[in-house]
């Protein structure tokens, strides 16, 4: 009788967590349809990044900027992407990875007019971190754009609230930070401004679990949680490079021998790109009124020469070309 019993517990048990996978797939599939239109706005490196994202996962994108240099290297940008990814995922096999890849190259169209968004039921703004330039983004596509898609903001610093508020629809404005590179890294950071409702939350986190990626709600904030925290330890390992404490080398190594960190701050810092870097900085001073974030000397010295890190080939370090990368358009890039 025991044994009957338990069998039975677990047969319902069973069934409960079937009825609520059935159940999660189908908000998903009603929160976020597949095959629906995804718009990006920004052809740089976030921008392409991202587009891959929602490409593997099936859905057809629109990359917009209006830099013809950035348009016309999005698309073997978008292919070098790909293929990375590929090698780098587990399980690839060639010719599934290879026909993977094409189908997701496939589904992206790379456009100058953000008219071409209007019918996109999500749009991830991946401009310039300069806050008049995602105002005048914002303001264009709240003109364009039906009333129920979402605006999600890639910024890397400039409170979600605050770009609502350029909108007629905060409560669909809301941040999705997307880590660098895009493709390769599982977690978002989502950030709720106090105007964004729940309906948007739920269906960005959904849009997010379409791409197997998954979402760090935060409160908003000037930096959010990581930025906040990021961008003052790459001013100060900066800082403490241009006081002569130590080498680039020494100072990376110092974070991953002995904090196990995989990159050194000052190798992330050239990754992100030091101009990235300076403007987030700047953002979170004018926001915070705390000079702490007044980029250091050497950082500001840096972005001044144009030698801003991988993209333009120096930064703390030296790159080759296999290295460089577009810097998307100067308004929607």
């Amino acid at each position: 009788m025991s044994d009957q019993t338990d069998v039975r517990r677990t047969s319902e048990t069973a069934e409960t967590a079937e009825t609520a996978e059935t159940a999660e797939t189908a908000e998903t599939a009603q929160t976020a349809p597949a095959g629906s239109l995804v718009g990006i706005v920004g052809a740089g490196t976030m921008g392409t990044g991202v587009a891959q994202c929602f490409a593997e996962a099936g859905h057809p994108v629109v990359v917009v900027d209006n830099d013809p240099g950035a348009l016309a290297s999005g698309p073997a940008r978008l292919r070098a992407g790909t293929r990375t990814a590929a090698l780098l995922r587990p399980g690839y096999r060639q010719p599934q990875g290879a026909s993977a890849s094409r189908r997701a190259e496939s589904l992206v169209t790379w456009s100058a007019e953000l008219a071409d968004l209007a019918p996109a039921l999500l749009v991830v703004e991946c401009a310039r971190e300069d806050e008049d330039v995602k105002e005048g983004v914002l303001r264009d596509l709240d003109r364009i754009c039906g009333a129920e898609t979402i605006f999600a903001s890639n910024t890397s610093c400039i409170p979600i609230g605050h770009l609502g508020s350029f909108t007629a629809r905060p409560d669909r404005v809301i941040g999705t930070h997307f880590m660098n590179p895009a493709p390769l890294k599982d977690a978002v950071e989502v950030i709720r401004a106090p105007e964004t409702s729940e309906r948007t939350v739920q269906r960005t986190v959904a849009f997010l679990a379409r791409l197997g990626k998954h979402a760090l709600v935060v409160r908003d904030a000037p930096g959010f949680v990581t930025n906040r925290v990021l961008m003052l330890t790459l001013n100060e390992a900066a800082a403490v490079l241009g006081e002569g404490t130590a080498d680039a080398e020494t100072v990376d190594r110092v974070f991953q021998d002995c904090f196990g960190h995989p990159m050194g701050p000052l190798r992330t810092a050239d990754l992100i790109g030091l101009d990235t870097i300076a403007d987030s900085l700047e953002v979170l001073r004018r926001h915070t009124g705390d000079e702490r974030f007044r980029p250091c000397s050497l950082l500001a010295r840096l972005v001044a020469e144009g030698n801003v890190g991988c993209k333009s080939g120096r930064g703390f370090y030296p790159y080759s070309s296999r290295h460089l990368g577009a810097r998307g358009g100067t308004g929607r890039g």
